[in-house]
């Protein structure tokens, strides 16, 4: 059964109030800026509603809308100023406080490549599977899985080196 033009506007809608912190996570996870973030996902939206004649209805909807917020993400952050990222100190008596820690965290986050980035905000802040991912970013299941183990790694190591 084919969506009627107005069931389509309804689901994306739908889609939009119910996740639109997750697609703002995922698109700072990308531009590096909240703001832009939003920005990044009000122009992802706008597109989907002017071409959503183009949803062609053979993969899930929640997936072609995630994919559209990438892009336009990605668009946005060509867009942007190259800005250097904050230097990571680590705590000199061992207990860092919280604040801390999430602020070393997301910078330590914010230097993996991309689709590390990108795999870890859309398991872990969207909640999405490993299919959904792969689905929407147009890799493998596979692919999705080893760019979770690098980006755990990754981040190990860092965390490692950071602790030293």
């Amino acid at each position: 059964m084919s969506r009627s033009d107005a069931q389509l506007l309804a689901e994306i809608e739908a889609l939009y109030r119910e996740q639109f912190s997750d697609f703002v996570a995922v698109a700072a996870s990308i531009v590096a800026d909240r703001e832009a973030a939003r920005e990044a996902v009000q122009d992802a939206f706008a597109s989907l509603i002017r071409g959503r004649r183009q949803f062609r209805g053979e993969g899930r909807l929640e997936a072609w809308v995630w994919r559209v917020v990438i892009n336009a993400a990605r668009k946005k952050k060509r867009q942007l100023p190259h800005l250097p990222l904050p230097d990571v100190e680590s705590s000199t008596n061992g207990a860092v406080p919280r604040e801390e820690e999430r602020m070393e965290m997301s910078t330590l986050v914010a230097v993996l490549p991309e689709r590390q980035r990108l795999v870890l905000f859309l398991r872990y802040y969207a909640d999405l599977d490993y299919r959904a991912i792969a689905q929407i970013l147009g890799v493998k299941t596979g692919t999705v899985s080893a760019s979770i183990h690098a980006a755990h790694a990754n981040l190990r190591r860092m965390l490692s080196e950071v602790q030293r």
